[in-house]
């Protein structure tokens, strides 16, 4: 096994496995490192079941981001009256957020602290396991997170569906015969609520097999040119499409429910009014193509539909995902082989015990409604700035950059600097940060463990890798740490004498779910270097494949045939160990049961953790990864509804529907903008890495020639939203519809102290959006379908 501990003696030199942390795709690597502990050359692993040994470029410069010179490497403290920065050490740096926050809360109660939680958190084992302790800590309702910059409609949706946000369908794509693609583009962004390493490797494969996908997107993009058929279609109209294919659907008896549903007399009616004539005014798409998507997909052997950010940051996201559902149950695809199914994760998550309700309070300033515990981001702005009792006067962040990911990035830039206090969790001085009192930069990557709790739940194949610090922390924090000192700080406590504040809170943490699960005498039997470690290993014996899952120990007590986890020889490759044969603070999904119980002997040729289950040390001894089999149906036992059935026609989008309808009578803007995702850059946090610039990995703005020779416009351009204005450098392109320009998120950097970032500064896109605009039932920013106007620079 390959566990770096702290007082192992390094070799000169060594090649180890590590899971990539920088997408959904969670490709495994080998590194190679020196004496001195420098990322010398990094590789594919061929020995990940998963993966294969895909590596995209950002894989490729994870030494140079776990080293970037600007990254850093002590607390900071900014001194207000001067606005000057100097390092400091953990106990001063806590001892002031210590003084500062709780005599904020004191005064203004605890509403007055806001709390923003970013992208990554989604990709490290402290994200996962100690934020949800700091907002407990924290105790406000004020909680934020790019999730309403992103996905939330579509786990509000599924909230809706199956009674619990996490229960996300993904397309099957290694079976698949059919691909129906709306708003993805999944060859830039390495896939997204769809974990697949390899995505362009998968869908050629399709391909190959004699399989069809199509995409629908307002650009031509990489994932389209690659695809058996591209539809442009306006921006903002996917739930129009979608209608349209329901609706036809219905009309030609074409539906075949095969699950336990409620609602699809609703639906029906819902559907009505939205022919394919109808639609294609809105969309673009002609009427007739409306009508052979459907008549493909209801004839494909095994067909899915897939829709993602393009569709979730629109006005309409959240109806967009409830009809990408909608439509595979009315195939008779959704939790099918091929279809769109439900991944079974390794570790036990939250155990969700009632339905998903969704608004349960509301924002403050403009009454809108929380979702998975969360106000939308786009009111963010609003709560600080508007004057009133709970009026937001300190934040916390945690590995966010909200002044360039949010809409109306200038108000929310303001609004930040009128803060009383701020405190951020961040490895940089950026555009966010800089408005910061205190920040606290956590360790090198390579230094912290990785496990992907949040986005295995998401995989198009069941599949399970952990990969321990590859470095010595040495007289650092694990950020695991820097986020439980940081819990007690903000409530007024000081760690006690002798007494490690991490390793309490996990010792409590592993007592109370040893004791649920009637355990409590096994403790000492939980392996690990640290109580970290102790907790993976705890939630994997008690997770679907675990040694400690309840239907493995009923077993064991009755005398019976253990239950096993089967791999399905029809899914890629063999058992990791080394044989190579072949996608956040909510917390994960948790079964129940123990996957593919049956009475079957388990073949000699097995490894023996089928046998006895799986736990953390299965993981270590097999270090790039294990093969869990392919997905498998979950229905009914997954969801959570009150009529334990898929609830096809939930009252709130329903509601949503009529907002829908009285859409359709109102004029399309001339010219609208939508966001671009760039395959050498991952939202704001990649451009200070200095291999991943140039090429295509520019901040212009794509217009078609025809617009430009239509508007007048040479080189350069003024854009102008209801929000703001930029000017732009253009780059023409026919691969964009005409009355459509694009703009990548995530730019903006002038005047950074990232020395990168500032060379490359380009513009912030979110100077444009307008965070007035949401989608009303997630309350998820509008980043898409932005009406803006052009004009010579």
């Amino acid at each position: 096994m390959t566990h770096v501990t702290e007082t192992a003696a390094a070799p000169a030199t060594r090649t180890l496995p590590r899971t990539c942390p920088l997408c959904e795709a969670v490709c495994g690597l080998e590194l190679t490192l020196d004496a001195a502990d420098h990322v010398t050359a990094v590789r594919g692993d061929q020995a990940d079941p998963f993966s294969r040994g895909f590596l995209c470029p950002k894989g490729a410069t994870l030494g140079h981001l776990d080293e970037d010179p600007d990254r850093l490497t002590a607390p900071m403290i900014r001194d207000r009256a001067t606005g000057a920065w100097r390092e400091a050490s953990w106990d001063e740096a806590f001892g002031v957020i210590r003084e500062r926050l709780p005599q904020i809360t004191g005064e203004h109660g605890n509403q007055s602290v806001g709390l923003y939680l970013g992208n990554p958190n989604a990709h490290t084992v402290a994200g996962a396991l100690y934020v949800p302790i700091l907002i407990r800590a924290l105790a406000t309702r004020s909680l934020f997170s790019a999730s309403t910059a992103d996905q939330m409609p579509k786990q509000v949706s599924s909230g809706l569906l199956f009674g619990d946000p996490l229960t996300v369908a993904v397309p099957d794509l290694d079976r698949t015969d059919y691909l129906l693609m709306l708003g993805a583009n999944p060859l830039e962004s390495n896939g997204s609520l769809c974990t697949a390493p390899d995505f362009p490797g998968r869908l050629k494969a399709l391909k190959k097999r004699g399989g069809r996908f199509v995409v629908v997107d307002p650009r031509r993009t990489r994932t389209a040119k690659l695809a058996s058929e591209h539809l442009f279609i306006r921006p903002g109209s996917d739930a129009y499409l979608l209608f349209g294919i329901v609706n036809t659907l219905f009309a030609e008896d074409l539906t075949s429910v095969r699950i336990d549903v409620q609602g699809l007399e609703e639906v029906r009616a819902a559907a009505a009014p939205f022919t394919p004539a109808v639609v294609a005014e809105r969309t673009g798409v002609p009427a007739e193509t409306v009508l052979r998507l459907a008549r493909e997909l209801a004839a494909a052997p095994a067909a899915a539909v897939y829709a993602r950010i393009g569709t979730c940051t629109a006005e309409f996201g959240t109806l967009t995902q409830w009809l990408v559902d909608v439509v595979n149950v009315l195939t008779g695809n959704l939790d099918s082989p091929g279809g769109a199914m439900f991944a079974t994760g390794a570790t036990l998550g939250i155990v969700r015990t009632r339905p998903f309700r969704l608004g349960r309070w509301t924002s403050r300033v403009r009454g809108l409604p929380e979702a998975m515990g969360e106000f939308p981001v786009a009111t963010l702005a609003d709560e600080i700035l508007t004057e009133g009792e709970g009026r937001i006067r300190a934040m916390v962040t945690v590995a966010g950059n909200p002044v360039l990911s949010a809409p109306s990035g200038t108000r929310l830039d303001a609004a930040f600097a009128g803060l009383d206090f701020m405190v951020s969790v961040d490895r940089y001085l950026n555009e966010t940060t800089r408005h910061a009192d205190v920040i606290l930069p956590p360790p090198r990557i390579l230094q912290s463990p990785h496990y992907d709790f949040a986005l295995l739940q998401f995989a198009v194949h069941n599949y399970a890798r952990y990969s321990p610090p590859l470095v010595p922390l040495g007289d650092g924090l694990a950020e695991s740490e820097i986020l439980a000192r940081l819990a007690l700080a903000v409530s007024g406590q000081e760690p006690q004498p002798g007494v490690d504040p991490l390793a309490a809170v996990d010792e409590f943490i592993i007592a109370g779910m040893l004791h649920k699960a009637g355990l409590s005498d096994r403790r000492a039997e939980l392996i690990g270097t640290n109580t970290t470690e102790q907790r993976i290993d705890l939630m994997l014996r008690l997770g679907a494949y675990g040694e400690w899952n309840p239907d493995r120990l009923r077993a064991d007590s009755s005398g019976g045939s253990r239950p096993q986890a089967r791999r399905d020889d029809g899914g890629h490759g063999a058992d990791a160990g080394g044989t190579h044969a072949s996608h956040a603070a909510q917390g994960t999904h948790a079964p129940h049961a123990s996957v593919d119980a049956d009475d079957s002997a388990v073949p000699v040729d097995e490894p023996a953790w089928r046998m006895h289950g799986l736990n953390l040390q299965v993981l270590l001894d097999n270090p790039h990864g294990i093969d869990l089999g392919a997905l498998r149906p979950g229905l009914p036992g997954l969801l959570r509804t009150a009529s334990k059935a898929v609830e096809l026609a939930p009252p709130e989008l329903l509601d949503d529907v009529v907002r829908l309808r009285e859409r359709l009578a109102a004029a399309s803007p001339e010219m609208v903008l939508v966001g671009r995702r760039q395959l050498r850059s991952n939202n704001s946090w990649l451009h200070n890495v200095g291999p991943l610039m140039g090429g295509s990995n520019r901040c212009t703005l794509h217009i078609h020639p025809e617009d430009v020779a239509r508007l007048g416009l040479d080189g350069h351009a003024v854009v102008k939203s209801a929000a703001g204005t930029l000017t732009v450098d253009l780059e023409p392109t026919d691969d964009i519809m005409p009355g459509v320009v694009s703009l990548p998120h995530g730019w903006g950097h002038s005047g950074s102290e990232q020395t990168v970032a500032s060379a490359h500064a380009g513009v912030n896109a979110n100077v444009l959006t307008d965070d007035s605009l949401v989608d009303a039932p997630s309350g998820n920013a509008v980043f898409n379908g932005v009406p803006v106007t052009l004009t010579p620079a």
